[in-house]
């Protein structure tokens, strides 16, 4: 299943990692995972979040602020009940472990790119494998999976294919034109529209959509802290001025929450 991120020959566990034949191996993290982003294949020292804005996704979604989203995202992949999945730019875990409480009989893969996510995502569920690994060079066979999640997250449309199994899906959750739009309306003088759907423009030959839906609720953030969280966890965090920043932080704000879902279906 694990493949070498340096030369894509299979792995095998030895001692407290993981090596493949050409003996290029990767040690497990007391935390648990394995990192399998190479140096080569990184762009900065520190590739991904930080760990201010971990800790910010963690408190924010800890909230329940987005428990509904979860839920139904977890609802949706178990339908498509799947003998192996992957979670493709886990972040802190937080969905992550809404999945695998979803799909307890599958084996069950995470990774991201930020040492610091995956640092903190491998305590909410231990029996996955988590790894610290590039989306553009997924560690993981071909055809492997069964279900591949990408939930707020950049997306490498020919890696989701190359690694699901034909019948395998792709389950992508998404903002719509609406998300959060009462917060961009008080941080930018022009709220930019965008199309929901330009992203299925993108889906490769050999995919196809199979099912579309659209989850919206109101959210009413009277605390400081969780209005201080969403936005350090959005890009709108350092987007905004810092004045309307503070000022988005100091008063009661209710917005509209309004995620698209996407089952996009290899043949």
């Amino acid at each position: 299943m694990l493949i070498c991120p340096i030369c894509q020959a299979p792995l095998s566990a030895v001692d407290n990692g993981v090596a493949c034949p050409a003996n290029h191996r990767f040690d497990r993290a007391r935390q648990g995972y394995l990192n399998l982003l190479p140096v080569q294949h990184k762009n900065s020292r520190d590739p991904g979040d930080n760990q201010a804005m971990v800790e910010a996704r963690r408190r924010f979604l800890d909230g329940g602020h987005y428990a509904p989203l979860a839920r139904r995202l977890a609802e949706l992949a178990a339908e498509r009940a799947p003998r192996r999945w992957l979670d493709i730019g886990c972040g802190e875990g937080y969905y992550t472990a809404q999945l695998a409480a979803a799909l307890p009989q599958a084996e069950g893969y995470a990774l991201d790119i930020s040492r610091e996510a995956i640092k903190r995502a491998c305590k909410r569920a231990p029996q996955l494998e988590w790894l610290v690994a590039s989306m553009a060079r997924v560690p993981l066979a071909d055809a492997s999976c069964d279900l591949a999640a990408s939930v707020f997250s950049p997306l490498d449309w020919n890696e989701a294919r190359r690694l699901l199994a034909p019948g395998g899906c792709l389950l992508r959750m998404g903002p719509t034109r609406e998300h959060l739009w009462e917060l961009r309306a008080r941080l930018y003088d022009e709220v930019r529209d965008y199309d929901d759907e330009k992203h299925l423009s993108l889906i490769p030959d050999g995919m196809h959509l199979a099912h579309s839906e659209t989850l919206s609720y109101e959210l009413q953030l009277n605390d400081a802290q969780a209005r201080a969280d969403l936005l350090a966890m959005t890009p709108h965090g350092w987007r905004a001025s810092a004045e309307r920043r503070a000022a988005v932080i100091d008063t009661t704000l209710s917005v509209r929450v309004a995620i698209r879902y996407d089952l996009i279906q290899r043949d």
